[in-house]
This record gives structure tokens, C-alpha cells and sequence, in this order.
């Protein structure tokens, strides 16, 4: 229901629940497009329900000339790489914000190869031309990109890489940003019987086959934060998320790590992860984001609600997400009294308190699903309502439902 409002009345603060936070958008997009190339061969469970994986799955089974992406910044980085070396006619496009996000940077590297992919509007920006390509064409097996950009462009270009006819070495140049999630893709590549070599700041794959395989997708680390938040924010709380594995291939289960410093304490069982609030906090600490950047909105907002100092590094990529992320936070916190302050020129952020108070805030989404899911829990602390909340389809349809085995009444 667009533009949808809805007022989340103070909560007790007593929670005792089992909730399933929904599968891992960034697993199930991959594994979608490496199926997608064995030739759609393999037993994928327990896919994601969120709207960008399933405009994934509708598009990777389209027939139509132009596919709309919608708001998926993962899908149209993807499907990019895939539609130009798979030889392929097509027209890519999305939002009003989609059109604003850059994609030149891998446009420029499949250009390299040799794909044929022309801008339709703006240089730089959807939405893009695919032209037919034959990948027997390939114009070179090495390619430079920035390593500290989206992590998205660097795993597009890994996927295809060894239906390439002599594989691809990648160099990442300069800082490595979201390392993570390209050892997420590695390691699911590996899964389909890819081998790769990352040495230093080269990854090189040989040319070579992907295997059909079964694979089940685990819960969404970025999820979970939500619940670690409402844990710490509440009086009393055990909370049980299924679904979670202690060794994952998603980077944000740094959360847990992260949040032994908030006052929750991690227990993993053969169903997922117990949450237990000890109390617990330190007064300030150091957390850089470059490897984790989903999670910022969530200990950014428990920091500010808790009063604990926190340095905040590596939010660079915040600023193209599906809305300035910063922006977003700097301006909902001082409803709050509270503020994301900005260092230059060193990019570091800080939470700087005053009186931090909840109760009759209304708190604007940006049309970004992270924002009303970070915000959500200060119901533990205060009446507010959250605009637009139809925004959590895109990760977490059933946020508010799951809200609501916690307790909380609208």
C-alpha cells in the first residue's frame, strides 16, 4: 500500500519471541545468476521472498524487450553482466532513483571485453542498451576496476567470468571495499565447482564450467540487525532468529561481533541464533563500515538511543544507495536530539548526543527500506510513526508482522 503510514505505540519492553527474518537477498541474486548460466540446472531452496530477488527470478524468466529492475541496484548490476555476455538484446531500466545510481564504471569494464552496452539517456546512468554479443569475441582476459567501489560491479564481472573463452583476471585498484561479499561470491562460485585464485589484489579465473548443484540459502545478516537492535533497546528481551548459520558467507554477521559491545549476547543452536540482552555497553568505540555499510543505519541509530560514542568510518557507499544514506540518518537523528556529524576531510563520522528523547517523532523512509526498519525499534522508547512502509518489501515484506509476534501494536 504506497504511502502508507503507520504509528507504532510505545512497547513494554518485554520480548520473548522466535521470529524467521526473511533469506539473504545477496546470496539468493547470486546463486539466481549462476543457475541462470549452468543453464538453470540447479535445486535452489529457500530463496529470498523480497521484492528484488523476485524481480530477479520474473526478469531472468522474461521474454520482454525491456525489463524494469524497479529499485534493485543488485538486479540491474547483475543482469547487466549476464545480458551482455550471454548474447542477448535488451533494454534495462528502473525508478527515477535507479536512473540516478552510476553503473559506468562496469559498463566501461564490459565494454573492455567487448560487449556492446550504449546508454539510452545519461552517460553513466540507466538506462542501458544490450546489444547482441558473441562472447567468442572477447577482446581481453584482464580487466582493472576500482576496488573501493560497489561491490556489485566486481562480483557482475567474477559470475561471467569463466564462461569466458579464457577466463577473466581481475585487478582491484586501490583499497578493497566490501571485501565480504566478494568472497561470498567466490565461495558460492566454488559451490558450483568454479575454482578461483585471489592473490594479493588479482583474482584470476580460468575458463571452465559451472556444475549443477543443491543449495539452500541462509537468513539475511542485514535482517537480523533489526532484532539485535530491538533486543538492546528493550528492558528484558530473549528473541530466537532462525535460519542463521555461525559460519556464513554473508559479511554482515559482524553484527553479533559488533553487538557483544551494545549489550546482546549471541547463541548459536542447530536453528539459528538466540539473542540475549546482558546490558552491557561500552561508552565508545570504533567501527569501520567499508566491509559492512548496511549495517550503519542500525548502530547508528542504537548509539544515538543508547548515548554511546561511536566513530563511524567507511560509510562512502551510503551516499548512492537507495537514497543518501547519510543525509537520511543526519536528518532523522536530530528529531531525536541527536546528530551524524561529519570530520573532513577524512570522511569519519560521529554520533554527538544531547538529550536523546523518542516519543511523537514521525520519521520520514526516503523510500529506503533500511531506514524504517532502523527506526522501527525506538517504539521501544517512545510513540512514532513511520511514513511510507511499504519501503520494506524490497528486503523484509513481513517486517511488520514479525514486529508484531514481538509485541508491537499499531
Amino acid at each position: 500500500m504506497p504511502g502508507k503510514n503507520i504509528t507504532l505505540k510505545k512497547h513494554s519492553g518485554k520480548i520473548n519471541c522466535t521470529v524467521t527474518p526473511p533469506s539473504s537477498k545477496s546470496e539468493s541474486n547470486r546463486v539466481l545468476i549462476i543457475d541462470a548460466l549452468t543453464g538453470l540446472k540447479s535445486d535452489l531452496q529457500n530463496l529470498s521472498n523480497a521484492r528484488d530477488t523476485q524481480t530477479m527470478i520474473r526478469l531472468l524468466k522474461s521474454k520482454e524487450n525491456v525489463l524494469d529492475v524497479i529499485d534493485a541496484g543488485t538486479t540491474m548490476r547483475f543482469l547487466t553482466a549476464y545480458l551482455a555476455v550471454t548474447g542477448q538484446e535488451k533494454t534495462l531500466t528502473g525508478t527515477k532513483r535507479m536512473c540516478e545510481r552510476p553503473i559506468k564504471l562496469l559498463v566501461d569494464a564490459l565494454r573492455q571485453l567487448g560487449a556492446s552496452v550504449d546508454y539510452k539517456e545519461k552517460d553513466g546512468y540507466p538506462p542501458l542498451s544490450i546489444n547482441k554479443f558473441d562472447r567468442k569475441n572477447v577482446k581481453t582476459k584482464h580487466l582493472k576496476i576500482k576496488g573501493d567501489v560497489s561491490s556489485q560491479y566486481i562480483t557482475a564481472l567474477l559470475m561471467i567470468a569463466p564462461i569466458l573463452p579464457d577466463g577473466l583476471t581481475l585487478e582491484l585498484e586501490g583499497k578493497v571495499g566490501s571485501k565480504p561479499y566478494i568472497e561470498m561470491t567466490l565461495s558460492l562460485m566454488k559451490h558450483w565447482g568454479v575454482q578461483s585464485e585471489w592473490k594479493g589484489n588479482i583474482i584470476s579465473i580460468a575458463h571452465q564450467e559451472y556444475k549443477s548443484a543443491t543449495y539452500k540459502v541462509e537468513s539475511d545478516w542485514s535482517a537480523a540487525s533489526y532484532w539485535y537492535s530491538i533486543c538492546t533497546l528493550a528492558s528484558e528481551a530473549k528473541i530466537e532468529i532462525l535460519g542463521y548459520n555461525k559460519k556464513s558467507f554473508q559479511g554482515d554477521h559482524v553484527i553479533a561481533e559488533i553487538m557483544e559491545k551494545l549489550g546482546v549476547k549471541s547463541t548459536f543452536t542447530d536453528k539459528g541464533v538466540t539473542l540475549e540482552k546482558t546490558g552491557n555497553l561500552v561508552k565508545s568505540f570504533e567501527q569501520d563500515f567499508t566491509d559492512c555499510p548496511d549495517l550503519a543505519q542500525t548502530i547508528a541509530v542504537i548509539c544515538a538511543a543508547k548515548g554511546v560514542e561511536c566513530t563511524m568510518t567507511g560509510l562512502e557507499s551510503l551516499r548512492i544507495k537507495e537514497t543518501d544514506r547519510i543525509a537520511a540518518l543526519q536528518n532523522e537523528l536530530k528529531k531525536f536530539g541527536s546528530d551524524l556529524v561529519e570530520t573532513i576531510p577524512n570522511s569519519t563520522f560521529n554520533i554527538k548526543h544531547s538529550t536523546f528523547k523518542a516519543g511523537g517523532q514521525s520519521i520520514e523512509t526516503y523510500k529506503d527500506h533500511r531506514m524504517a526498519m532502523a527506526f522501527a525499534p525506538l517504539a521501544l522508547l517512545g510513540e512514532l510513526t513511520i511514513e511510507n512502509i511499504d519501503v520494506v518489501e524490497k528486503s523484509y515484506p513481513h517486517y511488520w508482522e514479525d514486529l508484531k509476534k514481538a509485541g508491537f501494536q499499531f
